[in-house]
């Protein structure tokens, strides 16, 4: 009875004493920061690379490409893969002719080889050709090449007409591969090329042209790149 009484008197100190404040929980931080932070730094890293290749490569620029040989004019296509070359020329029946060359950049590479044997020394580097000769007065009809352009040749791969205009054909008869042609025909075909410029000089220009051009393409791409980042 003696310690009711005593918890009834304390009662009234009891109920007014405040009760003790939780401690304070410690917050962590959330995945989607943590996801951010690690997104940010990525995209920075990815920044710093890109613009360090981009200040390289423009401390590098190649020797800018030889003159065009007249009486081409070069067209080029920047952000594509190739480039074009165009000239007329006055054929001996009168009419005049357009000559076009479309070339790539570099597309594949062979060891230098003298007699078969591999000499060691930097791969002969490989551009893809096509030459076209039409007539303004025959608009349907012109006639193509399929060339192979190395450093130091321009190699004839192909010879064949084709229509201009009309749906092409979904599988068109190209001929005999030019190796395996007459090699009167080979020569014939030869000299008709050499006449309107497309020779060894053209595959020399066109090498240094597309050497240059790629470092220019390569720089684009980069920036391209660093401004989507960047977005």
């Amino acid at each position: 009875m003696a310690l009711a009484r005593r918890l009834l008197r304390l009662r009234p100190h009891l109920c007014a004493s405040p009760l003790p404040s939780p401690t304070p929980t410690r917050l962590l931080p959330s995945r989607t920061y943590i996801s951010d932070m690690r997104r940010s730094a990525f995209i920075d890293r990815l920044l710093r690379s890109v613009r360090s290749e981009i200040s390289f490569l423009n401390n590098s620029t190649p020797p800018p490409p030889p003159p065009t040989p007249a009486p081409f004019t070069v067209e080029d296509r920047p952000g594509e893969q190739w480039a074009r070359l165009r000239r007329a020329f006055p054929a001996a029946d009168g009419e005049e002719e357009e000559v076009r060359v479309d070339a790539t950049l570099v597309d594949g590479a062979l060891p230098p080889t003298r007699s078969g044997v591999d000499t060691g020394g930097p791969p002969r580097l490989h551009i893809t050709v096509k030459v076209e000769v039409s007539k303004a007065a025959r608009p349907g009809v012109a006639l193509n090449f399929e060339c192979s352009a190395w450093p130091d040749e321009m190699e004839v791969q192909k010879v064949f007409p084709v229509r201009r205009g009309g749906p092409a054909p979904v599988q068109q008869y190209v001929g005999r591969q030019f190796s395996e042609l007459d090699e009167e025909m080979q020569s014939a075909v030869r000299d008709y090329l050499e006449q309107r410029g497309v020779n060894d000089d053209l595959a020399a220009f066109l090498h240094a042209y597309m050497e240059n051009k790629e470092h220019t393409e390569l720089i684009r791409w980069m920036k391209n790149v660093e401004y989507h980042i960047k977005k």
